[in-house]
């Protein structure tokens, strides 16, 4: 354990490059059950009719708190280092029309 910890109690962590290179998601998707919360990551480009999911994580209902917590701090933050985000095409808890296909429709 002592390896993994540095001598003021932080935890080391390794950032391998392949996943520091980060990849683009311009849609989430949530959901929920009473044990854990399901954030799909997507990239929808224009002209794709089937944008795939990237990347899911799936949280503790405790970590999803602490992940809201984080993201409004770092937001407001952000802007008043930058200035007010703006809500624009749509964003703000408008439906989408999608369908979550299986593998065997692609």
């Amino acid at each position: 354990m002592e390896d993994e910890k540095t001598n003021t109690g932080q935890i080391n962590i390794d950032l391998s490059e392949d996943v520091a290179q980060g990849t683009y998601a311009n849609l989430v998707m949530l959901t929920h059950s009473s044990s854990e919360f399901i954030v799909d990551f997507i990239g929808a480009l224009p002209g794709m009719r089937r944008p795939k999911v990237n990347s899911r994580i799936i949280l503790a209902p405790e970590h999803a708190k602490r992940l809201l917590m984080a993201l409004q701090d770092n937001v407001s933050k952000y802007e008043q280092r930058f200035g007010r985000i703006k809500n624009t095409d749509g964003a703000g808890g408008g439906t989408i029309p999608i369908d979550f296909g299986s593998a065997a429709d692609a």
